[in-house]
């Protein structure tokens, strides 16, 4: 089991700081890309492996990003660690303009302030275990040379792996290896920890370990952003950011609609208005012709019935990453109830128009099971609600 000692410094009068885990919905982003664009030159002509990509990650999360082969993840991934820099935008980690530093600055802030595991460990073959974790403490002079040993056993220690501290990598499975590679990428206590496709080479349950241990570290303060195509493993991340055809997938969109493909998601992405509803302003009016489908990108709704001489029955409230507007457009019939924002708040939405709406029907029969379930689910919720109105 993972200790808590994560924090702690091994300089003299130095005590441990404690991590608090987690984030408040207000903290301000620790990691923050915004309009990056990333072209690359080819014999064929310019190849544009990021497009415009606005990002927020904040500290504490565990961010899995996902997508295909060629979507764009490693030059995401490259563009926070400084490994690549984008040809149009801005790339800020903390208070840090990654993408304005020179070669020499970069290698320094990254080591003190990134751990970075790889899918193929990347550990020093002629060195022992011990000494490859002690590297980058070397490296960056961060620790006294007297306690980097120490610290070295001690994360060792931390991911179950002191008792090969001697051996050479070799001698090691890739589950134990990858463990010593995240140690290693946890020597400078960096509050930013970067895997990419960190589990691709091991067996389930070797994946699950080491996811087990990202966990662990995000839930004492490590900011965890993890590459993967595993989607077992993407869906027990806190949050998850979709990329396709290097643009990056709304966040709601994806919560919203998790049957479509992420190329579909993209194209809704692209075609989605925001709106913003001010507090108790009707979005929906019941009895009307549908139009639009709409999905909650900040605040609450309500699914209201109206009823004349008596009061409003509340059928739902429905919060982000929720959708309504379906049951018109699925059915193409008038709307059954009433939506409004909730009267303490505005709500911003995202409006996707009902020809857009019904082409998805058409082209992903997953979205219209999905959508049909959540359909029947709500006519029946609408029925008992006005059912008990009536019987009151």
């Amino acid at each position: 089991m993972l200790s808590t000692k994560l924090g702690q410094r091994l300089e003299p009068g130095n005590e441990s700081r404690p991590r608090s885990g987690g984030h408040a919905e207000g903290d301000p982003a620790l990691i923050h890309l915004h309009g990056v664009s990333k072209v690359y030159k080819t014999a064929a002509g310019g190849y544009t492996a990021l497009h415009n990509v606005d990002i927020e990650i904040r500290r504490g999360e565990f961010v899995g990003v996902i997508g295909k082969s060629g979507s764009g993840k490693s030059t995401l991934i490259n563009m926070v660690t400084g490994i690549d820099r984008p040809t149009s935008g801005e790339v800020l980690v903390g208070d840090v303009a990654v993408h304005r530093l020179s070669e020499n600055q970069t290698a320094r802030w990254r080591g003190r302030n990134l751990g970075i595991v790889f899918q193929f460990f990347q550990l020093l073959p002629n060195l022992s275990v011990v000494d490859n974790v002690m590297m980058p403490m070397d490296f960056c002079n961060t620790f006294p040379q007297r306690d980097r040993r120490t610290r070295a056993m001690m994360l060792l220690e931390l991911v179950d792996m002191a008792e090969h501290a001697h051996k050479m990598p070799s001698a090691l499975s890739g589950g134990q290896q990858q463990r010593v590679a995240i140690a290693r990428a946890l020597a400078n206590d960096p509050p930013v920890l970067i895997a990419d496709e960190p589990t691709g080479n091991l067996d389930s349950r070797m994946a699950d370990s080491v996811f087990q241990l990202f966990e662990a570290l995000a839930a004492e303060g490590k900011t965890v952003v993890m590459v993967t195509h595993d989607s077992g493993l993407a869906r027990r991340v806190s949050r998850t950011i979709i990329i396709a055809d290097g643009e990056v997938v709304n966040e709601y969109v994806a919560r919203a609609l998790p049957s479509l493909s992420p190329q579909l998601m993209l194209a809704v992405s692209r075609r989605v208005q925001p709106i913003t509803f001010q507090a108790g302003a009707t979005i929906i009016h019941e009895g009307t012709d549908g139009g639009l489908f709409y999905i909650i990108a900040q605040g609450a709704a309500e699914v209201v019935l109206k009823r004349p001489g008596g009061p409003d029955v509340i059928a739902e409230r429905l919060q982000p990453g929720q959708f309504f507007g379906e049951i018109s457009l699925f059915n193409r019939s008038r709307t059954v109830a009433a939506v409004r924002a909730v009267p303490e708040t505005p709500v911003n939405v995202l409006a996707l128009d009902g020809g857009m709406f019904q082409s998805l029907l058409a082209e992903s029969p997953d979205f219209g099971s999905a959508v049909e379930g959540v359909v029947q689910r709500r006519l029946a919720q609408t029925r008992s609600a006005a059912g008990g109105q009536e019987a009151r």
